[in-house]
């Protein structure tokens, strides 16, 4: 990933920075960060995941790819997590909005889900998905985080208590997911994570 030279101090001033590629970015500390290009595998990954929730009876409405979320860190920073699931109030307070950004007076999403590219502890690709995202999520109040790391062979299901997450759990193989969220999921870690092989 390279950076580009663009700081931004506010939210606004990046919401209104347009730099006329379809280049997607995320805003690390104030400074554009280009994405890489995703790993078919993570693809496949989130939209097996959206059918179970369609399954589940959630709204299609409430689940969303690729959009963004505005989170607390030392400047101004937002992600794009694989996959969202907002509350009904979330949905209706993006509604109409010109860009699919949650922002700080935005209520919270119920869950977000980050398929986890491949990376050791101290490697960026890591620290970012198990340390930073964890942190910013916690405290946008997120009351349910997903890591899915198919190269650990692993679902980590963590849920919000205080301003902290705490482990539900590490499914792997033929153990079932615990949600919080989702008392009523029947689905296997290994279902999962061979959804993007």
């Amino acid at each position: 990933m390279t950076q580009a030279k663009s700081r931004f101090r506010k939210i606004e001033d990046y919401l209104a920075y347009d730099d006329g590629t379809d280049i997607p970015y995320e805003l690390v500390d104030g400074v554009l960060v280009e994405m890489g290009v995703e790993n078919p595998g993570n693809i496949a990954i989130a939209i097996f995941l959206i059918s179970v929730l369609l399954q589940l009876s959630v709204p299609h409405y409430l689940i969303h790819r690729g959009t963004e979320i505005v989170v607390p860190s030392q400047s101004v920073t937002s992600r794009y997590p694989d996959l969202i699931v907002l509350t009904e109030a979330c949905w209706s307070a993006l509604s109409g909005a010109k860009r699919s950004l949650i922002t700080p007076e935005m209520p919270a999403p119920a869950l977000v889900i980050e398929v986890v590219s491949p990376g050791e502890p101290g490697e960026k690709n890591y620290d970012r998905d198990y340390i930073d995202k964890r942190k910013e999520y916690a405290a946008r109040g997120i009351p349910e985080y997903w890591l899915i790391d198919p190269s650990r062979n692993v679902v980590i299901v963590l849920h919000l208590s205080g301003q902290l997450y705490q482990e539900i759990g590490r499914f792997q193989g033929q153990d079932q997911i615990v949600s919080p969220t989702f008392p009523g999921l029947t689905l296997i870690a290994e279902q999962i994570l061979q959804a993007g092989v």
